[in-house]
């Protein structure tokens, strides 16, 4: 088992800098961890059941698990590359990228996008080869975007780059002046209707997709501190989009809402998390660092409510199911609580190994790929 713990605090130093790396002693004190908190007895109020398992191999870099339609798509460590259809568990196709990975996995269905730690993208048609590859200029840690028949990619040094879906060519490379650190972590990247929405240090910012210029900027948090450690705001994981609202979290630092369409900051809120959001029309829910679960609300980020029951667990991001929201554990366990107060509704287990990427849903299926390179299938009863 690869592990190590959530978030991936390495700090890398930008491709600008040479690509080089360091971890701070204080960021991996293990013996100063406060002991997670315990879990009283599993009353299943919401019944749900598992329905299969599959295995990817083990899970040591910043996975994204895509979703299109009932398939899903996944990836390990060293390079294997998967679809599975997610009503059975069936494995749709397998190939290898060849080399070990450091971001993906990005989908539209039909195309597979991940990239290697060789700095190369690899996009899969369905095939035991890649349909095609390019070398990028620069380490990437989050997963393509595949959308609109072309694949983007935001690069570490904060530049983003559009390519042909069919055959690899670059269409255009949108570079940005980056910090000296950046996470390495996933990012924000997504489509909202004609603009490619994606978070640079700590903004959000709309892109023409058609050709990378820049249509709007929003911040969620801005630069504060004396060194570069202090003053990292990258915005990471996963994000709440209800419509044009666009909820995402800056390391640390906030959470806030952003119009898309206009680019203007609807609220931000202080946050001590390092993982991403996800949430509804009424709600937006996160995960502290500590292990609280947090609700905040969509209109203008006042608190909901938060829990303390999984402190110190080590918690993903959340995904907002039905009147339940669901975060895995570093155990292996998969939480369900109460969307409307964050009380237990549930509790699944998997592995053993942390799980290693938000869950999802994928048709009728609730999806989790744990560290340990397990993927399960649960399905309500």
């Amino acid at each position: 088992m690869i592990r190590f713990a959530r978030p991936v605090l390495l700090l890398a130093l930008s491709a600008v800098l040479g690509g080089c790396s360091m971890m701070p002693s204080w960021l991996n004190r293990s013996a100063d961890k406060p002991k997670p908190a315990e879990l009283g007895p599993n009353i299943a109020l919401l019944q749900i059941r598992p329905a299969w398992n599959a295995r990817i191999g083990a899970i040591g870099f910043p996975l994204t698990v895509s979703v299109n339609g009932a398939a899903v798509a996944v990836a390990s460590g060293d390079g294997s590359v998967a679809q599975i259809d997610a009503a059975s568990g069936r494995e749709l196709w397998r190939a290898s990228a060849g080399a070990p990975l450091s971001a993906g996995v990005g989908s539209d269905g039909r195309l597979v996008s991940v990239i290697t730690r060789n700095n190369e993208i690899l996009t899969f048609a369905g095939g035991a080869a890649p349909a095609w590859r390019q070398k990028l200029t620069a380490q990437a840690f989050t997963a393509p975007l595949v959308a609109g028949g072309r694949v983007f990619v935001m690069a570490a040094d904060r530049s983003v780059s559009a390519y042909d879906g069919q055959s690899g060519r670059r269409l255009w490379n949108q570079p940005r002046p980056g910090e000296a650190l950046v996470l390495r972590q996933s990012g924000v990247m997504l489509a909202v209707g004609d603009t490619l929405v994606v978070g640079l240090a700590g903004r959000l910012v709309g892109l023409n997709p058609a050709n990378g210029s820049v249509r709007w900027e929003a911040a969620i948090a801005t630069p504060r501190g004396t060194n570069d450690v202090e003053r990292l705001v990258d915005l990471v994981g996963s994000v709440s989009r209800v419509g044009s609202s666009v909820c995402a979290r800056a390391f640390q630092a906030r959470v806030g809402c952003v119009d898309a369409e206009s680019g203007s900051v609807q609220w931000t809120k202080p946050a001590s998390g390092s993982e991403g959001l996800h949430g509804a029309e009424r709600l937006v829910f996160g995960t502290e660092s500590d292990g609280k679960v947090m609700a905040w609300r969509r209109d203008n980020g006042e608190r909901a409510w938060s829990s303390e029951r999984l402190q110190y667990r080590s918690l993903t991001a959340p995904l907002a199911l039905g009147r339940s929201v669901v975060v895995g554990d570093s155990t292996g366990l998969v939480h369900l609580l109460s969307r409307e107060d964050g009380s237990p509704l549930n509790r699944l287990t998997t592995d053993g190994t942390a799980i290693a990427a938000a869950p999802v849903l994928a048709g009728n299926t609730l999806v989790v790929a744990t560290r340990g390179g397990a993927v399960f299938g649960f399905v309500p009863e």
